[in-house]
């Protein structure tokens, strides 16, 4: 019986030691070039930009046991893992990048730096108060590893964080406590996983509690808010958005959400930096040596979009 095989989207060699005991091949279906090994795929790790194409790969794959995900989230593979495989998802991949650009978006959003980016292509000296994160109390939607990430770096800027979680547990509030707490929070953080517990979780009486003028900030995954409630609430003037994920991408251009006052808008790039790939071969490898050696794996995902290890 030869090994099994392992389709990854990068060479192997970036993984240092590779494991032995697996045959490997580089492929990226995205680009319609789908080899003809696909019926003995093992263990596969898609491409970190997975799209339609998936839908027509994995029905092809007979001989698969893992779905290893370069993502934080697997919403993408909803529906469509073949029953009897184990889907993993990137945890650690994208912690450090996204808790990065989760602390820049609260910054610029806070000291207005679109603002000043305007008024220098004006060429106008244009000074003027704004707020700051010091001193701000932060409702934090999400506390698992990037949410930890993101706690981290806004401790030492002087902040009081709420911890907000889909259970309760010591330290942490659950979901059903979100009523009484947006009112008290000057920046809210939501870095959840799209389920069907959490979708749709921002709409217009969610926004209704928040207190007038606060920030609300995405780097969960679109359709956790609901776009209309939030642009009617922009609109109004209610609340502040600075989002790194939309409903739906790419945010088409005559959306008015592109033009709601108060809102600083990134096209989902949160995971996107130099910091994510040697986490990433970590992740791969670390599973690899793990499947190679009959070892449980890590990061398995539950039916319902929920890690069964929640690290």
């Amino acid at each position: 019986m030869s090994d099994p095989l392992v389709w990854l989207p990068f060479d192997p060699s970036e993984l240092g030691e590779v494991p032995a005991g697996l045959r490997y091949e580089v492929v990226d279906p995205v680009d319609g070039d789908v080899p003809d090994s696909v019926a003995d795929v093992a263990f596969y790790v898609p491409p970190y930009r997975v799209g339609p194409e998936l839908t027509a790969v994995l029905p092809r794959m007979a001989s698969l046991e893992v779905i290893q995900t370069l993502t934080a989230g697997v919403d993408n593979f909803a529906g469509q893992v073949p029953d009897g495989v184990t889907l993993c998802r990137g945890a650690g991949i994208h912690d450090t990048s996204t808790a990065e650009l989760t602390l820049a978006l609260v910054l610029a959003a806070q000291r207005d730096i679109p603002d000043f980016v305007r008024a220098q292509q004006r060429h106008a000296w244009a000074g003027q108060w704004h707020r700051s994160l010091a001193d701000s109390r932060v409702l934090l939607i999400g506390h698992g590893a990037i949410g930890r990430a993101i706690e981290a770096r806004l401790q030492p800027f002087e902040t009081t964080i709420t911890r907000v979680a889909r259970t309760a547990r010591d330290g942490v509030h659950s979901f059903a406590e979100l009523p009484d707490l947006l009112p008290e929070a000057d920046v809210v953080i939501l870095i959840v996983p799209l389920t069907e517990e959490t979708r749709g979780l921002v709409d217009a009486a969610f926004l209704d509690r928040m207190r007038e003028g606060a920030l609300l900030v995405n780097v969960a995954r679109g359709p956790v808010v609901v776009t209309d409630d939030l642009v009617a609430a922009l609109q109004a003037r209610r609340v502040r958005a600075a989002l790194d994920v939309v409903d739906p991408e790419p945010l088409p251009s005559d959306s008015p959400l592109w033009e709601a006052p108060g809102v600083l808008i990134t096209p989902h790039v949160g995971g996107l930096s130099a910091a994510m790939w040697p986490r990433a071969y970590r992740v791969v490898g670390e599973q690899l040596r793990r499947y190679a050696a009959g070892e449980p794996l890590e990061h398995v995902m539950a039916a319902n979009g929920y890690s069964l290890d929640p690290r």
